[in-house]
């Protein structure tokens, strides 16, 4: 519905909502027809809302503002004109008068309560709009467009030459990231303030059986937890943005800002959680230094004729590692180069190892789901490498509004770009009892070490 018809549907809404306030006023109101009356004001005053939330999102705010100054002269002469009508009408009419004794006073109260809220109403913008006005006040905040005084006003938390990335814009990056980074995807997410402790199972239980009738008391047994501590780390990441392409007209610099920013977290967040091997940032908890490594009974030679055979005997011993427990929750996670392998490889039978599951989206291999990403290349990115087991046991705590944004103007001025900081806290970590290891890792071609 276009502006000028949401105009006038309003001042008939208003209209209607003032001559009814008039009748009330001027006790003209039967009192069989009060609930009729009070269902009809609902009804306008929701209506009235409706009409005032479209007009508060539609583009043309100046033209708005002036809407509202007219309709609010309108309502003004239309109450001028129930108080001229009502000025004598109690005075001179007894029998009106008399009806007031059979009107309930508290619904008169309600409906006249409804009536003021349905003339007094404002529009309130959608959810959808918030968000836009938000990431435009961001990005132009970030870009420099307006001060930080500007971007308070307009909900932005700023200060110190940092600014608090909204949450609209920092679950977009983390809805990207699980896209990417698969142990998002497909490990558990904590979001809290507080630290989150996971007991790990360190010392079995044994039981007791007697046969004879017990004479003696039942032996203790004893049960050994370890406590596994997700604390999380400082963590960042640099984008750069070249000064011409901000100064540049017709460009979208919010969507190219929050581009820079998504990118440049996620591969700094991938590396984290599965290789955590950053110098001064290392995560003992990383996908690939907490998973258990399985090593080849059989040497397997992807270059020689084959190998196919070998290569799926030893996938098979591979999957049955894991406890039954596990191995029902267990899926598999691969890079390029083993999926490359596995396209061309055949069971026993000679039926392909690996298709498509019944719904045409993703891999199964073995009867388990598969999917498959480049971070989980090894020092040599041509090697195949198989991840197997419940990644529901990588656990990431990330922690609520503390991904924050600077901007680096000096430090990159010589090239004119400009820094975009993301400082975020994070942890990630495989977390399992040494009795049920979670994930298993095999490349191809690792053999144990000597002593191992």
């Amino acid at each position: 519905m276009n502006k000028k018809l949401l105009l006038a549907l309003q001042k008939r809404t208003n209209a209607r909502l003032t001559e009814l306030r008039g009748q009330l006023e001027r006790n003209e109101v039967r009192a069989e027809d009060l609930d009729a009356v009070q269902a009809e004001v609902q009804e306008l005053a929701d209506q009235a809302q409706e009409v005032a939330d479209a007009l508060a999102n539609l583009s043309d705010d100046g033209d708005e503002a002036g809407a509202d100054s007219g309709d609010s002269e309108d309502r003004s002469d239309d109450d001028e004109e129930g108080d001229e009508d009502g000025g004598s009408a109690d005075d001179d009419d007894p029998e009106k008068r008399s009806r007031t004794n059979v009107i309930n006073p508290e619904k008169r109260t309600a409906i006249m309560t409804s009536i003021a809220n349905g003339l007094s109403t404002r529009g309130h913008k959608s959810t959808k709009s918030k968000e836009k006005e938000i990431r435009s006040a961001f990005a132009n905040f970030v870009v420099g467009n307006i001060s930080e005084s500007e971007a308070r006003s307009l909900g932005i938390e700023a200060g110190n030459g940092s600014v608090t990335i909204p949450e609209v814009i920092a679950s977009e990056i983390i809805t990207y990231a699980q896209e990417e980074n698969l142990l998002r995807k497909y490990g558990s997410t904590h979001r809290t303030k507080g630290e989150v402790k996971y007991p790990v199972l360190v010392k079995k239980a044994t039981a007791n059986v007697s046969k004879k009738e017990r004479t003696t008391d039942i032996p203790e047994t004893g049960i050994e937890f370890a406590e596994i501590l997700l604390d999380p780390a400082e963590f960042d990441a640099l984008a750069t943005v070249t000064k011409k392409l901000i100064k540049m007209s017709g460009v979208n610099v919010e969507e190219i800002v929050i581009e820079e920013l998504k990118k440049a977290y996620v591969r700094k967040e991938t590396n984290y959680m599965f290789n955590g091997d950053d110098s001064g940032n290392e995560n003992p908890g990383a996908l690939s230094k907490k998973a258990v490594q399985f090593y080849e009974t059989e040497t397997v030679d992807i270059e020689v004729a084959g190998y196919s055979q070998k290569l799926y005997q030893q996938l098979v011993k591979l999957k049955g590692q894991p406890v039954t427990e596990v191995l029902k929750k267990s899926m598999w996670i691969i890079n390029r180069a083993a999926l490359t392998v596995l396209e061309g490889m055949t069971d026993t039978t000679g039926k392909p190892l690996l298709h498509e599951v019944s719904d045409g989206v993703g891999y199964k291999l073995l009867g388990h789901k598969l999917d498959f990403t480049d971070a989980v290349d090894g020092a040599d990115p041509t090697k195949p490498v198989f991840y197997f087991g419940d990644f529901k046991a990588f656990h990431i705590q990330d922690v609520i509004g503390a991904m924050e944004l600077q901007k680096l103007i000096e430090k990159f001025s010589g090239t004119n770009k400009i820094g975009f900081q993301i400082y975020n806290l994070l942890d990630g970590q495989l977390v399992y009892s040494p009795f049920e290891p979670a994930v298993y890792r095999y490349e191809v071609g690792a053999t144990a070490p000597v002593g191992g």
